[in-house]
């Protein structure tokens, strides 16, 4: 037989809307992260080529 106290904590745990609010930021603050790296490779490589592009054309001008 379950003690009253015990069914008391487990209702009490169940309507505790506080770990619920904690899952939603991480996986928001998860979700955030994502965009930052993936936003970070798509720049890396956009300026990769902007360099490329550049020394090339730095490269051209001086042959000439």
């Amino acid at each position: 037989m379950k003690s009253p106290h015990f069914v008391r904590t487990v209702l009490s745990l169940a309507r505790d809307e506080d770990g619920t609010t904690a899952v939603e930021y991480a996986v928001m603050l998860a979700l955030i992260v994502a965009v930052c790296i993936g936003s970070v490779a798509s720049m890396t490589t956009a300026t990769q080529k902007s360099f490329d592009k550049s020394g090339q054309a730095i490269a051209g001008a001086m042959a000439n």
